[in-house]
């Protein structure tokens, strides 16, 4: 007799080879970074006409799995003539963001990763916000690792963007 898995609807999950994976919510910091990547990547691609952004309820079919990045970039000429689907995305993201929440392992982040590049993702950007750095993976041996004085830019994964790391960790403060 099969067991029943009954997920709880207040949280998101990955399926991970053929189950339900919890994913963790990150919290304010984490959420806080996110939101102010979407606004700066969002408002270039959608200024240069170059695709779009989507946040971290977004679901992409990577292999066999179920992947939800915190944040991804589809380039507009992959976006089929019918528009996006109205499920998960069946192809992989242009560019993959993961940004690391507390409870996070550093194994199962690196596998998500490899996941990623493995399934096609031009570019895998990894956010630390505790250590306020961007790890970029082109592939897993060609990786940059930025720190809060440094620019990050889209590269061909998204052409034209630029950002100081230092704004996605600056947090408001009273006038």
């Amino acid at each position: 007799m099969a067991t029943e898995i009954v997920l709880n609807p207040d949280k998101e999950y990955e399926i991970v080879d053929g189950r339900p994976q919890e994913k963790e919510m990150g919290g304010a910091r984490h959420g806080g970074v996110g939101t102010r990547l979407i606004v700066r990547l969002g408002a270039h691609v959608e200024a240069e006409g170059l695709g779009s952004v989507y946040g971290p309820d977004t679901t992409f079919r990577i292999g066999r799995n179920e992947r939800l990045p915190d944040v991804s970039f589809v380039a507009a000429a992959r976006i089929p003539p019918e528009g996006e689907p109205e499920g998960p995305w069946p192809i992989a993201p242009d560019l993959a963001i993961e940004i690391i929440s507390p409870n996070d392992l550093y194994e199962a982040v690196l596998g998500k990763v490899y996941e990623y590049l493995g399934a096609g993702v031009r570019q895998v950007w990894v956010i630390s916000p505790e250590k306020q750095a961007v790890t970029i993976y082109k592939t897993p041996t060609e990786v940059v690792v930025l720190e809060a004085k440094d620019h990050l830019t889209g590269g061909d994964a998204v052409p034209g963007f630029r950002c100081p790391v230092a704004e996605l960790f600056r947090f408001p403060s009273p006038r």
